[in-house]
């Protein structure tokens, strides 16, 4: 189904005034904002409907301490002065969810003999649904911080230990982003830098 283009407004929010926050301000996420964002981001495309990604919603202090314990110095405070962080991990055995999330076809078989292929697949898949869910939250008047600088094999080992295929990709803090924690835009080059169109 195809539509009309956006607003100048909401193509602002979503894209050319939308920053990466280093900072938040006091004010909350609510349990509905986060369901909400995950009621967007789901319909995102994946490779045969994988949705490798397995999201996990740091919202309590306690929460937010323990992961900010993996985090870079710089980080930690980005984590705990948010009203939310969430680890974007992904499922290495997705390829187990397929006979109900793409019923079409025997899915799982083209995934049960590769753990290579599925390493791949979940990274590449997992890190367009946070993509995905960066642009929900905007969509629903939140803003991000996306960041890596954390030490993975220690969020995985305190966060997963009951889920040992779920790998940490990266981590988002999210609530209302504070104007006095970010820089000047960096650049951003015209369509010639970056692109051919043959």
């Amino acid at each position: 189904m195809s539509g009309e283009p956006l607003e100048a407004a909401a193509l602002d929010q979503l894209f050319r005034e939308a920053r990466s926050y280093n900072g938040f301000l006091d004010r909350p996420v609510a349990d509905e904002q986060i369901h909400a964002i995950w009621d967007l981001m789901k319909f995102g495309p994946t490779s045969a409907n994988q949705l490798p990604a397995r999201l996990v919603w740091c919202k309590s202090p306690e929460a937010k301490e323990r992961l900010a314990r993996h985090a870079s110095e710089k980080n930690k405070p980005k984590i705990v002065g948010a009203p939310v962080c969430v680890i974007v991990a992904m499922d290495l055995d997705f390829h187990e969810q397929l006979p109900w999330l793409f019923p079409h076809t025997d899915a799982r078989s083209w995934f049960a003999g590769s753990e290579d292929g599925r390493k791949l697949s979940a990274l590449r898949n997992s890190t367009l649904q946070g993509a995905y869910l960066i642009m929900a939250a905007r969509a629903l008047g939140l803003d991000c911080g996306p960041m890596s600088g954390f030490d993975n094999a220690a969020v995985d080992a305190d966060f997963f230990a009951d889920e040992p295929q779920w790998k940490s990709n990266f981590i988002c803090s999210i609530g209302h982003g504070d104007p006095a924690s970010i820089f000047g835009r960096s650049p951003r080059p015209d369509f010639g830098a970056f692109n051919r169109l043959l």
